[in-house]
């Protein structure tokens, strides 16, 4: 008996010094990790919903592995450059990705020629916050609800025209699908970002947009006006307002889920570890806060679950890229 306790307890030991070793033992032997500052960095602007994702995770993140998270933003090519920059990061756990979804699964599907592999460069880390569009248009034009806005849009083929945080983004295959469901024609104006976007819509220089949730400040001054949901359900937010395939557009949905991301070959447990960090963060009521605040909800997941989502995503947003032809370009 005695001795069965014994074994039990060595093999117990041996596991956790199986998981404890890889620990101790990464960044070439420097001390077990982490020993120094970790970098996130943001393939987006400053001021957009993946920018407000990685801020409100980071400072509990850095909390609770005992050194600084340092967000940095490198945003172009809709994602890429910050995903390539991560992709060719040592894999030592000091360099993380947040990026927004649509650079995941809609970017790798409208560029030829990435700088980098998605599916052997990276690996997923965790789920941030799985976000829903808004249909927004600014309050001055002249319709009130979705039906007159599609009934304006189809009496003025090109007239109007919708800015996106660039091509390739969850915004734009909003857009095509809104005109390919719905059966108009409007301008697409790719932009470096959601900011930009905003900025321009209330400035009048745009018509309308797939807000990301950053306008909703905005949207109860009244300078723009919300017409519809792009998710497949509504939102706790504005439980009032339809979604596009309650009007008619049926299965739309484009939700999009912001994550964390590693360069392949990152040690499991350090995976592991900052999964569940991340997870613990998502569940802090100010992290919440801060997510609900764009519309979103915090959705803690594996790194098997949340890189099995990116993978449906991809599927999905893959009929509608080859049917509207749509490029990086």
């Amino acid at each position: 008996m005695q001795r069965q306790h014994f074994l039990k307890t060595a093999a117990a030991l041996l596991a956790s010094a199986a998981i404890a070793a890889p620990l101790a033992a990464t960044a070439q032997g420097t001390g077990p990790w982490p020993n120094k500052p970790i970098k996130l960095i943001v393939n987006f602007p400053a001021g957009g919903s993946p920018d407000v994702v990685a801020r409100a995770v980071a400072a509990p993140l850095s909390a609770a592995l005992g050194v600084p998270v340092v967000v940095e933003n490198r945003a172009g090519a809709g994602g890429i450059v910050g995903a390539d920059a991560v992709a060719k990061a040592a894999a030592d756990g000091y360099t993380f990705l947040l990026s927004s979804g649509s650079a995941m699964s809609i970017v790798p599907l409208i560029t030829p020629k990435l700088p980098f592999d998605p599916k052997k460069d990276l690996v997923p880390l965790a789920a941030g916050a799985r976000l829903e569009l808004f249909l927004v248009v600014r309050a001055d034009l002249p319709f009130t609800t979705y039906a007159d806005f599609i009934k304006y849009a189809k009496a003025h083929p090109g007239k109007l025209t919708y800015g996106t945080p660039g091509n390739g983004t969850s915004p734009h295959i909003a857009g095509e699908m809104l005109k390919s469901q719905a059966g108009f024609f409007s301008v697409h104006i790719p932009y470096k970002g959601s900011g930009a976007v905003l900025q321009d819509l209330l400035g009048g220089q745009i018509d309308y947009s797939f807000d990301p949730g950053i306008a909703f400040q905005h949207i109860k001054s009244g300078k723009l006006r919300l017409l519809a949901m792009g998710s497949a359900q509504r939102s706790p937010l504005y439980p009032q307002t339809p979604t596009l395939a309650e009007l008619g557009l049926k299965g739309f949905d484009t939700g999009t889920t912001h994550g964390f991301w590693a360069p392949a070959g990152t040690p499991q447990p350090i995976v592991e570890r900052v999964n569940a960090e991340i997870n613990k963060a998502l569940q802090m009521p100010a992290v919440a806060k801060a997510i609900e605040a764009l519309g979103a909800a915090p959705t803690p997941m594996s790194p098997a679950q949340f890189g099995a989502v990116i993978r449906a995503d991809l599927e999905r947003y893959a009929v509608i890229v080859k049917e509207r032809k749509i490029t990086a370009d």
